[in-house]
């Protein structure tokens, strides 16, 4: 309202004077608009640029942001004084508000000695005192931090300056002199020995008494016990041995659905749903499971309990058999290709060869080392030859017909954890704690290719996929690693399948037959199935109460899993 009356009182120069005179046309538009129907508009007039306040910052300041390192004008104290342009924030704490150039604060550059800095640094983690950084250096009176009695007995000095009192009194110890270089024999030069220096010692009576006791109980206990190994025994755990055509249970059975006999994979392989059998029998963890060569229709498992037990997989799914003698825990197991014989090997350092239908245990082997994997050389003309992984770094290849070592792989700088035969079986592969993996030409001791990377990590499970074109690598960082076992084991970062828990533990991976799928399990008893192509996760499920440590894909089943874990079941799921 005081808006219009401003503008009511607004007049132009050009009115008429008080005679009446007429106005010009020029300012006429200038003049209230008569209308006696409204006595308010009547005396209002348009005005084209009525006086206003202004926006705009009137004091003729040049604003600068408080983020301008550098100004190309000498600025006047108000500009650079001025408060920051911009809406104020009523919400922003004090801390907030206050000027900073990091994340902590505002910190202005401090220029100091680096000799002094480090001088005093070295003082304090050699002495345990330093020169009190935040008190000023111009001070008379030195003040120190750190402990009191070293600034006494060091009387304060840093570790540049010398704290040793020089001894002017201490005397020169004094050499045997002989100069002249004319003497031979006799010369001896700047090397001389001291007057009162020994050059040979021996041991006084009491001295030699004692060593003597000492070396005598060294010769004990140097002397290599043969540890008398367990016997081995074996119990058949069913009626029948043979069926009534004198077939034992290794004989794959016919009527079970599905053909055992197959060259070919399935065609299409599905995602298992239930759990179908439950094996109980081992008192403790399960260390590693495998099928019977060729047909699966048997299970082997290596036990914590030192038993290894062999499972019908079809029908009445007895345990058929059972092999004692391994003194402790059984590591690893592998059976040869025709599956009649089995090797295993335990924390008792030895590996074994058994019969598998008669329970026999046909030959020891020691190299007095934990033997941590095992396989037979997959070749059928090299069936007598098998390697085992040791924890003492070396790769052992035994021959079973002479019962010695005829080869060792010795690379590695930690225990082996797997070996994996590839490429037609003319190589193999290892891995080991030294987080490195070596590709070995059969027969020949040296590694032809090493892969270590600063962020690789151990992959104590290594698997080859049914087309032998891949091998993938539990790795201890909860991946599962793919490398090409064909193209110059290339590592193929794309692949990379994660989401589970395996870190510390040696969960074993396996492929679905027709290679849609890849599985494993993890330290929390789940089982993991990844799509081999896009690796996305498409199934998890619990299947056991401790780490499981064991997953096979039946290789001519569409759907049926076998888990093994460590609370002492192998589970069957379909």
């Amino acid at each position: 309202m005081a808006a219009l009356l401003n503008l009511q009182e607004y007049d132009s120069d050009d009115k008429d004077d008080e005679s009446g005179n007429e106005i010009s046309e020029i300012t006429s538009h200038l003049q209230p608009i008569k209308n006696p129907a409204n006595s308010l508009s009547s005396s209002i007039a348009l005005v084209a640029a009525p006086a206003v306040v202004s926006n705009e910052d009137n004091l003729g300041l040049r604003h600068i942001d408080p983020k301008t390192k550098e100004l190309k004008y000498n600025p006047k104290h108000d500009e650079l004084f001025a408060p920051q342009v911009g809406p104020f924030n009523p919400f922003r704490t004090q801390q907030a508000k206050a000027v900073r150039n990091n994340l902590a604060g505002f910190a202005e550059p401090a220029h100091f000695s680096d000799f002094q800095f480090d001088n005093q640094r070295k003082t304090f983690t050699s002495y345990g005192f330093a020169l009190d950084p935040s008190v000023d250096s111009g001070n008379v009176i030195e003040t120190f931090v750190g402990s009191e009695s070293s600034v006494l007995e060091n009387h304060g000095k840093t570790v540049f300056e010398t704290n040793a009192p020089i001894e002017k009194d201490k005397k020169k110890r004094k050499r045997e002199k002989n100069k002249d270089p004319s003497d031979i024999e006799g010369y001896l030069g700047p090397w001389a020995k001291y007057k009162d220096e020994e050059t040979v010692s021996r041991p006084s009576e009491e001295e030699q008494k004692e060593l003597d006791e000492i070396l005598a109980k060294r010769n004990k206990s140097g002397k290599q016990t043969e540890e008398k190994t367990m016997e081995e025994k074996s119990t058949l755990h069913v009626k029948d041995a043979y069926d009534y055509q004198g077939r034992s249970f290794l004989h794959p059975p016919q009527d079970v659905g599905v053909n055992l006999k197959s060259e070919e994979p399935p065609e299409k392989c599905f995602l298992p749903k239930k759990l179908i059998h439950t094996w109980t029998g081992h008192t403790k963890g399960i260390a590693a499971i495998r099928w019977f060569p060729k047909y699966a229709h048997l299970i082997l498992s290596a036990g914590m309990d030192c038993k290894i037990k062999i499972w019908e997989v079809y029908k009445e799914r007895r345990c058929i058999r059972t092999y004692t003698g391994h003194k402790q825990a059984v590591r690893d197991v592998c059976f040869n290709n025709d599956g009649k014989e089995f090797l295993s090997c335990g924390y008792d350092r030895y590996c074994k060869l058994w019969d598998t239908e008669t329970g026999e245990c046909k030959a020891r082997f020691t190299s007095r080392k934990v033997p941590y994997c095992i396989k037979f050389h997959p070749e059928e003309d090299k069936q007598h030859l098998f390697v085992a992984g040791t924890s003492d770094k070396k790769i052992v290849c035994w021959d079973i017909r002479s019962g010695e070592i005829i080869q060792e792989y010795d690379r590695h700088l930690g225990p082996v954890n797997s070996i994996t035969f590839i490429d037609h079986n003319r190589r193999f592969v290892s891995t080991s704690d030294d987080k490195s993996l070596r590709v070995w030409e059969w027969d020949i001791p040296v590694d032809f290719k090493y892969i270590a990377d600063p962020s690789m990590h151990s992959m104590p499970a290594v698997t080859l996929s049914p087309n032998g074109k891949w091998l993938a690598c539990q790795s201890m960082d909860n991946k599962i690693c793919v490398f090409n076992a064909l193209n110059r084991m290339k590592f193929i970062r794309k692949k990379t399948f994660t989401g589970h828990m395996v870190a510390g533990y040696a969960c074993g991976i396996d492929f679905s037959p027709e290679m849609s799928y890849i599985t494993c399990g993890d330290a929390d008893g789940k089982v993991y199935i990844w799509d081999w192509r896009s690796t996305k996760l498409y199934s998890k499920f619990k299947a056991h109460d401790d780490v499981c440590i064991n997953v096979l894909w039946h290789p001519h089943e569409t759907s049926k899993l076998a888990t093994a874990g460590w609370d002492g079941v192998i589970k069957f799921w379909d």
